[in-house]
């Protein structure tokens, strides 16, 4: 036997090679090999939707969940950061417990290794897939105990959350603090421009200069009126009586004291306190704008203010998840038959080829 084995390896030292690393990797998978158990859970991000969701073209060929996926893909690199690896290291002892389990294959060899060469290795036992049909991540994290398999998987959970409402809270907290400087420089602006126009008023002892015109307007226009009457009266009675008629002289009386009036309303009108009425009516109602339009802001920024707290409470997001953080009760990796047959598929593969190659070098040869 031995030496139809020894007369082997020597016609095929290829295929020998192969068998022995076959039957070396094959010893190492089913035997060496220390099992590892996987914790696993499936998690969507929601947030709060006050506003009705909009009905579009792209959300009915599938294009409304797209906000959703860019969240969840902000989830998923979080989770595979060197944060997260931080986090995870100083919360669960990451470095110690990979370092003291596993084979010389699977194990952490350096404890004290750099966060480079321990991200790498943390790459190999945490996986965050993203299903973008179903818009949900799946988390799955691999370990030589159960518990501190489900352990990872609940802290990727909980930090995760963290982490997005973070963001969420960080945004708002910037947008509601710009606001607010901007509420309090508009709340002053609006408090000066009204104290502008009550000093302007009591100036000039007139409330509403603008109105103060008008009013005049119309006296001197009543006043024009009764003036154009009088003295169509006067006319009539001059073309039968006397122009020393007692009827007569109350008439020219009257128009003269209208007269006057009018002159000192029109007076009046042109110049008043020392100035124009006109000019102080143009600088009343200047100042009566500039107050207008400060309070118009003032309230716009408020308006704004509540709705971007508004807006602060939708950022939040909400880790929901539709398979809890599974506890394992049985090692599901290394896949051991899996690993070892592919690895056999593929060695006898080469030798297969190695053979060919030989044969054709041989046959050139002969």
């Amino acid at each position: 036997m031995q030496s139809s084995l020894r007369r082997f390896g020597t016609q095929y030292p290829q295929w020998a090679i192969a068998l022995a690393a076959i039957l070396l990797v094959s010893f190492y998978w089913f035997i060496w090999a220390q099992a590892r158990y996987v914790s696993s859970a499936t998690v969507v991000l929601e947030s709060p939707q006050v506003a009705a969701p909009e009905i579009s073209f792209a959300s009915l060929m599938g294009g409304g969940g797209s906000g959703n996926t860019h969240d969840l893909l902000l989830l998923r690199e979080y989770l595979l950061s060197t944060d997260m690896l931080r986090q995870m290291d100083t919360a669960l002892g990451f470095r110690e417990h990979y370092s003291e389990h596993g084979d010389i294959f699977a194990r952490l060899r350096d404890s004290g290794a750099p966060i480079e060469e321990l991200h790498k290795y943390y790459l190999r036992r945490v996986n965050v897939e993203l299903d973008e049909y179903a818009g949900v991540l799946n988390i799955s994290s691999q370990a030589f105990t159960p518990e501190f398999a489900h352990e990872m998987t609940e802290l990727l959970l909980k930090a995760g959350e963290d982490h997005m409402n973070a963001m969420g809270h960080r945004l708002a907290d910037e947008q509601v603090l710009f606001l607010e400087q901007q509420l309090v420089r508009l709340e002053e602006r609006f408090r000066a421009t009204r104290a502008e126009l009550l000093d302007f008023q009591n100036e000039y002892g007139l409330v509403s200069p603008t109105a103060t015109v008008e009013g005049l307007n119309q006296v001197v226009a009543t006043l024009e009126g009764d003036l154009a009457r009088l003295q169509a009266q006067r006319d009539a009675l001059a073309s039968f009586q006397s122009s020393q008629s007692a009827e007569l002289r109350q008439v020219e009386r009257n128009i003269t004291a209208l007269r006057d009036q009018i002159s000192e309303q029109s007076e009046r009108l042109a110049q008043a306190a020392g100035g124009a009425l006109n000019r102080v009516s143009a600088e009343y109602e200047t100042l009566e704008l500039q107050a207008q339009f400060a309070q118009e802001t003032y309230s716009s920024a408020l308006a704004a203010l509540e709705n971007t707290r508004l807006e602060a409470a939708r950022q939040l997001k909400q880790v929901s998840v539709l398979q809890s953080p599974l506890y394992p009760e049985y090692p599901t990796e290394p896949r051991r038959l899996y690993n070892s047959t592919v690895f056999a598929i593929i060695t006898i593969f080469l030798a297969f080829i190695l053979s060919m190659i030989l044969m054709i070098v041989k046959d050139h040869r002969d």
